[in-house]
């Protein structure tokens, strides 16, 4: 009984930390209402810690986890933290990484010394020439080299990106051809991206952790003991029994425990492959198309933008304002700028802004990237706070298991030495000097073994594992959901969400846009499609707006007819309504240059590029949030050509906004301005670092793009409302689109009040102080207009206030709110792979009605566990109280140590599977979220549990101490009516245990069976024991030291099973009250945790 030595060797942190995280945490509850509000029990308890005490586990303090697990009672370590992180493993990992990163950088120092030596001793040397590699006219070791020593010089003796494009086959404009013998030609010559992963645990693996468990090891000694003895005494053929029975429990229990834990980790590997399985888009053939990470090959030609992981090594061709995140590998949170000087992507690292097109030069293993997860095994432990909550509830009820264990076996061995223990033929077993030595050895193993068993059924190692089980099942499940877990924590602490602040677009919409409204100066276009309503004036200054300030594309469809959109939904939108004015994208591009790009990002809310025309004349294009490029309007195009000053129509524009917003339309402004030559920077670094001027712009057009409501989101939200979970929209969108969607949705009801601070904008919530802003937070329904940060702002107020939020979220400036969030959820179709990886949750269809069902399964986490607890204490209970009293009262155990271990693998392993297995119903959503230190075991379970343990209890002593006349048993040998009643008393103990796993799948309805059918798994559980229990009793006698049962007294044993279905029914009428009975316990269970901490 100890902790996991490879977890932590590190002493326990001192109480100060934890109990400034603790005062925070109860501060944060006590304005939740969860945490009790009497002065005086909170003086009194002020001075215990309780290590099992962890609301969030999420970003959790080492020493924090360090704590609870010292403090718990473990009886096999190495399962029990199989599913938590493993902190020894993690500083081992950062060592590693660390190791790998400064053996990289001394490889590339070491390199770039050499060449320099060389060059100095033979200047204007040229680089090796390229070797022709199979049917490519340069080699991998070239490429890999160049790339690690990021060596400009080499790049430009291959005569650039062009020529190294050349020697790989590739065009730079439209990719590698991309037919499957091309890409097969291309792994076979310089490897795939992918790295070797490190084997997860055999079964074998998971044997031996079974086997580590020291009550097992202890039972398997003596039953090695007691077998060698028996043989000794009895002979083979009748002195195996006793030894052979217990080895043979114990080996089934050992392989069963195996059987369960690797079917859990094969479940988790999957998971963390879906996990890894990144799709990105690339250029082949001319067209983009998304493809795995896993299949992008050297010679790829692939775009990348704002939140993109870097697939492979490779070199920039194109890029405008590209900035490079690098922390991944060089450990430093340093932003790199990437251009034509410094040209060199690394993998695994993220494009913080900008865009860009980059050439693949390396993948898989030779790349740093993948040195240095081939040499990292990934670590799926992390604790969750019900795993922790739950080694607190096993250390207490594994304390008092100990106790009484030690008790009766003190009490046996009294009894044994004194005379007073008699064998099944009523014989005295010890009498003194006369009892061999051997036999009183014989008799001391069996006493001890029964106080080792019952120390195994006592303490309920399964407990805390059983949150693992229904997490790597809800998981599974949620993947078909729609919903792909990164974080195990954030499965449960769903159950717990209290708000959830929801993008629009894409998530409450369809982000299915099109264009259905647009005015060109102060006419309203209609038909959208006809371009004879513009002079070729404005629609040529329209067209380029569009074809050049743009992350789009236009291309040739697959088969050569008609013609395919990639983009963003906002920009395919755009870009289709100018295809049908007649636009034709690949003639403007070319038309004239590109001198800088100003990305769009969500917190400027527009994006601008600058051209140069053929006549040298240059100009900015602006494309953005209507309301704000038209701020910095000074005049607009009419479709005649004609400019006109904007100040006496804007009123007129912000009208047109305005309606267009209130019909839920996105309103996007396209406006341009010319630029004097003398303000173009004239030198490449000086253009890099040039921001394009954004004011005096002229107007070109207002449009209206339509993204409809998502089917079913409104009766989605709506499920969230009746479940006590308030739905917040938080949007970049205009404050008059967001509330016109909101009403769409049902987030804000038709006569809602609409004023602050209901529906606000993003700039006016920046401005309040802290304190105004956590007063205001919990009124908010919709943010308009807000950026990041805004959100930001909002997720930290509201958790002070005690809310648990869970936030969604999509760009690269979202990182921050979803990490700070409790549940951070990203977008599987629109999120970038920094949001991504900042989440708990990826949401894969990007639907709102995904992220509810993510709710449900929140909360039947936590409901499975508890029925769980329900059943396992039940058996705890009957089986301690029903072993006591007949060992202080008769000197023997009517529950053998066979028998036990047979009982404890119904209840720690099969009824975890039964039970933490449920699906989520209907009912979950109909109650309030479960507070976070709303107690686990509630007063219905201990009521629920009380009632079927003292029937239990009751039944089986009276079965135990009267059941020979009861059963008209006095005739018999005593031997035989002995034998007879225990096995009735084991035959009706597992029997209620069965019959009770239906009544804890329902702690508080009366209807127990409902959706059972359903279930197939418990049902076949269920059924399974059934018949094992046939087995053990009619065939498997020596083995269990059973006898057989008549027909009657199988009907006995069923009746007293049944029994417990009425009464439980009966039970659930009984009131309770409200105040919490853990209460009562509270001070035994700090007095328990407090000594068991100081060991």
């Amino acid at each position: 009984m100890t902790f996991a030595p490879n977890q932590t060797t590190s002493t326990s942190a001192g109480p100060a930390g934890h109990g400034r995280d603790r005062d925070r945490d109860r501060d944060r509850d006590m304005e939740a209402g969860d945490w009790p509000q009497d002065q005086h029990q909170e003086e009194e308890e002020e001075d215990f810690v309780d290590p099992f005490d962890i609301a969030i586990t999420k970003n959790a303090p080492v020493e924090t986890l360090k704590r609870w697990r010292q403090a718990a009672l473990v009886l096999n370590a190495s399962r029990r933290f199989r599913y938590t992180l493993d902190l020894g493993k993690e500083e081992e990992k950062e060592q590693r990484r660390r190791m790998i990163r400064a053996h990289a950088q001394v490889i590339r120092a070491a390199l770039l010394f050499k060449l320099a030596g060389q060059r100095a001793i033979v200047l204007g040397t040229t680089a090796t020439p390229p070797t022709p590699w199979g049917d490519y006219g340069i080699g991998l070791e070239q490429l890999a080299s160049m790339t690690r020593d990021q060596s400009v010089l080499e790049l430009q003796q291959y005569g650039g990106v062009k020529g190294v494009a050349d020697l790989l086959e590739t065009n730079m404009e439209t990719g590698i051809a991309g037919d499957d013998v091309e890409v097969a030609k291309r792994r076979n010559a310089f490897g795939t991206n992918t790295y070797p992963v490190k084997k997860g645990r055999t079964y074998l693996r998971f044997v031996w952790e079974a086997m580590q468990d020291m009550t097992l090891v202890i039972l398997m000694i003596a039953a090695i003991t007691s077998l060698a003895l028996g043989i000794k005494t009895e002979g083979l053929e009748e002195g195996w029994y006793d030894g052979g029975s217990i080895a043979f429990a114990v080996i089934l229990v050992i392989f069963v425990t195996a059987t369960s834990d690797y079917r859990q980790s094969l479940q988790f590997q999957n998971l963390n492959e879906e996990k890894r399985n990144i799709r990105l888009e690339v250029v082949r053939g001319g067209r983009r198309e998304k493809v795995s990470i896993y299949d992008i090959v050297v010679g790829d030609v692939v775009p990348l933008k704002i939140g993109d992981q870097v697939p492979a090594d490779g070199i920039l061709i194109s890029g405008h304002s590209l900035a490079i995140d690098e922390s991944s590998m060089t450990g430093e949170s340093k932003i790199v700028h990437k251009d034509q000087r410094t040209p060199f992507l690394i993998s695994g690292c993220k494009v913080s802004d900008g865009a860009g097109i980059m050439l693949v030069t390396g993948v898989g293993i030779n790349t740093e990237w993948g040195l240095l997860m081939a040499s990292i095994s990934e670590d799926t432990g992390e604790e969750t706070p019900l795993q922790v909550r739950l080694n607190g509830v096993a250390t207490f009820v594994g304390i008092v298991g100990l106790s009484v264990a030690i008790f009766v076996l003190a009490v046996l061995l009294a009894r044994y030495f004194t005379g007073h223990s008699q064998e099944a033929d009523g014989s005295v077993q010890f009498v003194s000097g006369k009892t061999s030595a051997g036999e009183a050895l014989d008799g001391v193993i069996k006493i001890f073994t029964i106080s080792v068993t019952i120390v195994v059924v006592a303490v309920p190692e399964g407990l805390p594992l059983a949150v693992t089980l229904t997490l790597a099942y809800s998981m599974r499940k949620m993947m078909a959901d729609k919903a792909l877990v990164r974080r195990l924590s954030a499965c449960e602490t769903m159950g717990s969400a209290t708000t959830i602040c929801s993008d629009k677009t894409g998530t409450l919409t369809l982000n299915q846009m099109t264009v259905v409204e647009a005015y060109s100066g102060r006419r309203k276009i209609d038909p959208l499609d006809d371009s004879s309503q513009f002079v070729k004036e404005v629609s040529s200054l329209l067209h380029e707006g569009i074809a050049q300030n743009t992350a789009g594309s236009v291309f040739t469809a697959k088969g050569g007819e008609g013609i395919e959109v990639s983009g963003s939904p906002t920009e395919k939108a755009i870009l289709q309504w100018a295809v049908k004015l007649g636009m034709n994208f690949d003639a403007i591009r070319s038309e004239s240059t590109v001198l800088n790009v100003s990305p769009f990002n969500s917190e400027k809310k527009r994006g601008g590029v600058a051209l140069r025309k053929p006549n040298s004349e240059v100009l900015i294009h602006w494309k953005g949030a209507a309301e704000i490029v038209l701020a910095s309007c000074i005049g607009y195009l009419d479709t005649d050509g004609s400019l006109h000053s904007i100040d006496n129509d804007k009123a007129f524009f912000k009208q047109a906004i305005d309606d267009m917003a209130a019909r839920s339309l996105r309103c996007v402004a396209i406006a341009y301005r010319s630029c004097k030559m003398e303000e173009v920077p004239t030198n490449e670094e000086q253009l890099e670092e040039w921001v394009l001027p954004d004011n005096d712009l002229v107007l070109l057009a207002i449009i209206g793009i339509k993204d409809p409501c998502r089917p079913g989101v409104k009766e989605a939200v709506k499920l969230c409302t009746d479940a006590g979970v308030k739905v917040r929209m938080v949007t970049g969108d205009n404050i008059q689109t967001a509330k016109a969607i909101a009403m769409e949705c049902g987030i804000l009801a038709p006569d809602a009040d609409v004023s602050e601070p209901n529906v606000i904008e993003g700039r006016i919530f920046r401005q309040l102080s802290e304190k105004e802003r956590e007063q205001v937070a919990p009124k908010i329904s919709v943010m308009g207009r807000s950026s990041p940060s805004d959100k930001l702002l909002l997720v930290q107020a509201l958790r002070k206030v005690g809310e648990v939020v869970a936030v969604t979220g999509d760009g690269t400036n979202d990182a921050p709110a979803l990490h700070e969030a409790d549940i951070g959820l990203s977008m599987g179709i629109q999120g970038t792979e920094v949001a991504k990886e900042s989440s708990d949750i990826i949401i894969l269809d990007d639907n709102f009605a995904s992220v509810v069902k993510v709710v449900r399964w929140g909360r039947s986490v936590y409901a499975n566990i508890q029925k769980f607890i329900q059943f396992q204490l039940t058996v705890n209970v009957a089986a301690l109280v029903i072993n006591v009293v007949a060992a202080i009262s008769a000197g023997d155990v009517p529950l053998n140590a066979v028998q036990l271990l047979w009982v404890n693998l119904i209840m720690d392993t099969l009824g975890a599977l039964a039970l933490a297995t449920e699906p989520p119903t209907d009912h979950l959503m109909h109650r309030s979220p479960v507070g976070r230190r709303e107690p686990l075991i509630t007063n219905i379970m201990w009521r629920n549990l009380l009632v079927q343990a003292l029937y239990q209890v009751s039944v089986l002593l009276v079965l135990n101490f009267s059941g020979k006349s009861i059963l008209n048993l006095n005739h018999d040998s005593t031997e035989h009516a002995n034998k007879v009643k225990n096995t009735l008393v084991f035959n009706a103990f597992v029997f209620s245990q069965i019959f009770n796993e239906f009544n804890a799948r329902k702690p508080d309805e009366i209807n127990v069976f409902s959706g059972v059918t359903r279930n197939h798994l418990f049902i076949g559980i269920v059924g399974t024991t059934c018949v094992l229990q046939v087995l053990i009793i009619e065939f498997l006698g020596d083995f269990a030291s059973t006898v057989r049962l008549n027909i009657q007294l199988w009907i006995v044993s069923l009746v007293i099973g049944i029994i417990s279905w009425p009464l439980a029914a009966v039970g659930k009428l009984i009131p309770v009250p409200e105040t919490p009975f853990v209460k009562m316990f509270i001070k035994p269970y700090q007095r328990c945790i407090a000594a068991r901490a100081a060991c």
